[in-house]
């Protein structure tokens, strides 16, 4: 089971068949409008600005269990985005992405990409210090912070998990090979 098989809820509360995305390549990420790594937004909308006419989605997840950094509803999250980073892809409702209200979107994630590609020693430095931060990373598998981010096949099977620190612009190798 992929994450394709699955509905989600948009910001509006409507129902979103994830089936509706078969056949294309898709990011998804949790994200935080106060996050030191909010900035990310950039490099994920030049990613999604390039490749979405060849299939490729953007799955925006707002998750406020790490440091309530992603405070507001979902449409002030989707005005600070469009706002401040001209992001044309959508916002779904707000989710959590670890523990007994996890979404079922992050759970088969976590459980087809259990560990996280860090790179680079400083990296990994900050990666650690952050899980110590972390309240809601638990166990293995758990998602450490906001923007960690996992790269969707085709069929809705995630290929790919980066870290937090991982630079979406250094994802666009394994994006193209999937397209």
């Amino acid at each position: 089971m992929g994450i394709y098989d699955l509905k989600v809820k948009t910001r509006a509360g409507d129902d979103f068949d994830l089936g509706a995305l078969k056949g294309k390549v898709s990011l998804v990420v949790n994200t935080a409008t106060g996050c030191g790594f909010t900035p990310q937004y950039e490099a994920i909308e030049k990613l999604y600005e390039k490749y979405h006419s060849k299939g490729f989605e953007v799955l925006d997840f707002p998750c406020d269990q790490f440091g309530h950094q992603a405070p507001g509803s979902d449409d002030e999250i989707h005005e600070f985005c469009t706002a401040k980073y001209k992001t044309k892809f959508d916002q779904f409702a707000k989710i959590e992405v670890n523990g007994e209200n996890a979404s079922p979107v992050f759970a088969i994630l976590k459980e087809q990409q259990p560990k996280e590609e860090v790179k680079g020693m400083k990296n990994k430095v900050a990666m650690k210090a952050i899980t110590k931060m972390s309240a809601t990373c638990k166990k293995e598998g758990d998602i450490v912070w906001n923007f960690t981010k996992f790269l969707v096949n085709k069929e809705g099977n995630a290929v790919k998990r980066y870290d937090s620190t991982f630079n979406p612009s250094e994802i666009e190798s394994d994006l193209v090979e999937l397209l």
